[in-house]
């Protein structure tokens, strides 16, 4: 029996080394989408056995309290509407043999009109979240828009408190090993209902309070936050939160970025208040997880990769945490940075809405051929489980393999099919991505871009009031270098781009993480890449140090850290590193860099961009660390290796380009025998290397035996 995030037992399942484990025995979570509420309910067990039929093992449920509550406190499961009884289709996926997820919100979007809430939550003004004018944050989205809610309110989780009271008995009934619900999902999409702009929401009176606790706790005294905030604060209950950005100087910031810092713990408290909640109930044998809506673009969002989520935290309170994936073939670089981020970061990775089919104001949808593409990149950068969204269409949602009477659509299925019969074939989850280094996002630095966000409005991220694409860059932040050598909140994102354009080019095997990861996911890296500028916060610092004093290589660029986030002297890495010995990095009278030998291990730090793929390439030959072999800097290459069959190899090549290229690839070691395990093909080998020639948009997968 081990132990769950919050040290309470699970008797069947556990999370260990990217897998998940029912009695003791690693399974597979291929999961899809099915909503009973929306379908015939003489439909039901066709459906789930088509479902099974294309070799998925898992359903994924939503239960939304607004189907199902008649009126306040009274509830409807299959009394009144055949279609709302919840037990009896539980009982049929039971009863087929396959698994279930629940995700019982209380917000569960979903396409409904009222995000899954009764409409009562949303018109009752006590629980609607504010902007910073004081008016109602409204989700601009279709069909209709709506109110935000506040999840600060207290009244918020007495309300779904009468939700919970409802449903938890029956998905305790089914909990496993009773039944086949083996995860339940804690809301949906947490992301301040898609106001990510930080000082757009949410400022109702519950959550101001919440924001003075919080900096009545970060700082202790009201000197502390004085001395922080350069002016006399009287006492905590009097700061207001910021209302927009307005820093003129270097000591306005703390003030912003501490508003930035409460919206990642806002996130975080409120999930764990509501997995609190379920676990009261009986739901307390089986993991609880969360879904974050995507990071946008290939580097995160205008806010950073990691503002305002912050999943390490969240993964003290519940069990794992994912990002949801809608993109098409032309987004590789975006699907790639988000696995690699889930997998360098969760326990494990998972995928909880992967989009198959689409909804009908989708404004760039892409096809089966989209999907195909993207299932394996997602797989290639190391995702162990998924939910696909939607398996089963229905109203607001087309394209699904599965049509809501029960008819399978061929042309859409093949993709699903084939996925979960070659994974299943060759035991994917048996094999984890290799990852030498770890680059690591700045979650300092993502705070203070976030805090330096000069423009506030409303909306979702589908379709911005501003015409951004969905996938935006920077393209709001401050420009000030607020004392600085230079402006950090935009010159971090050159820094982390410049790292991850030379690990791709050149072919080193890596992961994403930030710097909330703890040292002992740390220790499992030969090397760590970090941008670092004049600031960072000294449990960061403290972390750099202890993984360099036990070995590790520590890239950093372009200088030593001398303060800490308020900005007050703070050199716990900078004065070790500088009373260590160096020496130059480079052949030939080549400056590229200076390497400290700090402990048993190094510190290099690259001070000019432009020198980062030299300086890389002689830090890590020094340690051992070689990439890939790949004749074309457009391709990626992906191991994944199988630690109870060291010889064995699944080797991913991709081709993410809109032209065909001949691909001669290789992973170092003489390769005995190669089969492109999608195909059943068999390669030119030589040995050393292996040739095939790649379509625009392709990934191949080769079964490798060394």
């Amino acid at each position: 029996m081990s132990k769950n995030a919050r040290g309470n037992a699970y008797p069947s399942i556990t999370l260990e080394d990217k897998k998940f484990v029912i009695d003791g025995a690693a399974t597979t979570v291929y999961s899809g989408a099915v909503h009973y509420w929306r379908l015939d309910r003489d439909k039901w067990e066709d459906i789930i056995n088509k479902v099974k039929s294309l070799g998925f093992n898992t359903i994924s449920i939503y239960m939304p309290w607004e189907a199902h509550e008649i009126e306040r406190g009274q509830f409807d499961f299959g009394q009144v509407d055949p279609r709302t009884d919840l037990d009896a289709f539980l009982t049929l996926i039971d009863k087929a043999g396959l698994k279930t997820i629940a995700r019982p919100g209380p917000q569960i979007n979903s396409e409904m009109t009222w995000f899954g809430y009764p409409r009562r939550i949303l018109d009752d003004p006590d629980l609607q979240a504010l902007n910073a004018q004081g008016g109602k944050a409204v989700l601009t989205q279709v069909p209709r828009p709506i109110p935000a809610v506040s999840y600060a309110a207290d009244k918020f989780f007495e309300e779904t408190a009468l939700w919970f009271d409802a449903i938890m008995p029956i998905l305790v009934k089914h909990q496993y090993p009773k039944g086949g619900l083996v995860a339940t999902q804690v809301d949906n999409e947490m992301a301040y209902f898609f106001h990510i702009n930080p000082y757009a929401c949410d400022f109702h009176p519950a959550s101001i309070a919440r924001f003075q606790t919080f900096l009545e706790e970060k700082y202790g005294s009201t000197e502390a936050i004085s001395k922080a905030y350069g002016q006399t604060v009287s006492s905590f209950a009097a700061l207001d939160a910021p209302r927009r950005f307005e820093g003129k100087t270097q000591r306005d910031l703390p003030r912003h970025v501490d508003w930035i810092e409460y919206r990642e713990k806002y996130l975080v408290d409120c999930l764990t208040r509501l997995g609190d909640m379920m676990k009261e109930r009986g739901l307390n044998e089986t993991p609880l997880f969360h879904n974050y809506p995507h990071p946008l673009g290939p580097g995160g969002a205008a806010s950073g990769i990691t503002a305002p989520y912050n999943l390490t935290e969240l993964e003290k309170h519940l069990d794992f945490v994912g990002f949801d994936i809608y993109s098409r073939k032309e987004l590789y670089s975006h699907v790639r940075t988000v696995v690699s981020y889930v997998v360098g970061t969760s326990r494990f990775p998972y995928i909880p809405e992967f989009i198959a089919g689409v909804w009908p104001w989708y404004l760039n949808p892409g096809d089966q051929n989209d999907e195909g593409f993207v299932t394996k990149a997602a797989l290639m950068h190391g995702i162990k489980g998924f939910s696909r969204y939607m398996l089963v269409e229905r109203d607001k949602w087309m394209g699904s393999p599965i049509r809501r009477d029960g008819r399978i659509r061929k042309e859409n299925a093949v993709v699903f099919e084939t996925t979960n019969a070659v994974a299943t074939k060759y035991d994917f989850k048996d094999f984890h991505r290799h990852a030498d280094i770890l680059l690591m996002a700045n979650r300092d630095y993502d705070r203070l871009e976030a805090a330096s966000e000069l423009l506030s409005f409303p909306g979702d991220f589908l379709e911005s009031q501003i015409s951004m694409s969905e996938y935006p860059n920077a393209m709001t932040v401050s420009e000030k270098t607020f004392g600085f050598d230079e402006p950090i909140q935009l010159s971090k994102t050159n820094w982390f781009n410049g790292f991850a354009e030379v690990l791709n080019e050149k072919g080193y095997t890596y992961l994403l993480s930030d710097t909330a990861l703890g040292e002992e996911r740390m220790a499992g890296y030969k090397a760590i890449l970090l941008s670092s500028f004049e600031f960072l916060a000294p449990e960061v610092q403290s972390k750099l140090l202890a993984y360099v004093e036990q070995g590790g290589t520590v890239v950093l660029g372009p200088k030593l850290p001398h303060l800490d986030t308020v900005f007050t002297a703070c050199d716990l890495l900078k004065s070790r590193v500088l009373a260590s010995a160096s020496t130059p990095l480079g052949k030939d009278g080549a400056d590229l860099a200076t390497s400290y030998a700090v402990g048993k291990g190094r510190v290099v730090l690259v001070s000019d961009l432009a020198k980062v793929s030299e300086a890389l390439d002689a830090s890590m030959q020094a340690i051992g660390v070689a990439p890939v072999v790949k004749n074309d800097p457009r391709i990626d290459v992906a191991i994944h290796r199988n630690s109870d069959k060291p010889d064995q190899l699944l080797v991913y090549v991709a081709n993410p380009t809109s032209e065909p290229v001949q691909v001669v690839a290789g992973v170092g070691q003489t390769v005995k025998s190669i089969t492109e395990i999608w195909s059943g093909e068999t390669p030119g080998n030589s040995g050393e290397t292996w040739s095939d020639s790649f379509a625009p948009y392709t990934i191949k997968t080769y079964a490798v035996s060394l």
